[in-house]
């Protein structure tokens, strides 16, 4: 193949995964910025590039916030555990199995 094509490939690879990265990695407040940035170009853009509709989701992407540690519902550790319906599961010490070495003769 062509040298200048080569290099253009692995130019658009190395910045894929650089955005990858700081998609991952990143604090999620920057994430938000830009997607909202993005969503901003994207309502400005050409009707007949029809971008509309992609600059609606970015805004809704960028709207939404995850809060807690895990991203989830924004209640960790605030709301107490459910209970089991029965009582605790006991199980005794002698039917729990235990490795034995292995004796090398």
């Amino acid at each position: 193949m062509n040298a200048v094509l080569d290099d253009s490939l692995v130019g658009l690879m190395l910045i894929a995964c650089s955005i990858y990265a700081f998609a991952k990695l990143g604090p999620s407040a920057a994430w938000r910025r830009v997607l909202s940035l993005l969503a901003a170009m994207f309502a400005r853009a050409p009707t007949a590039l029809r971008l509309r509709s992609a600059g609606l989701k970015l805004a809704r992407a960028a709207a939404e916030k995850a809060q807690g540690g895990c991203g989830g519902c924004g209640n960790c550790g605030s709301e107490a555990q459910p209970q089991a319906s029965g009582a605790e599961i006991g199980v005794p010490i002698a039917n729990i199995p235990r490795a034995r070495p292995q004796r090398k003769e």
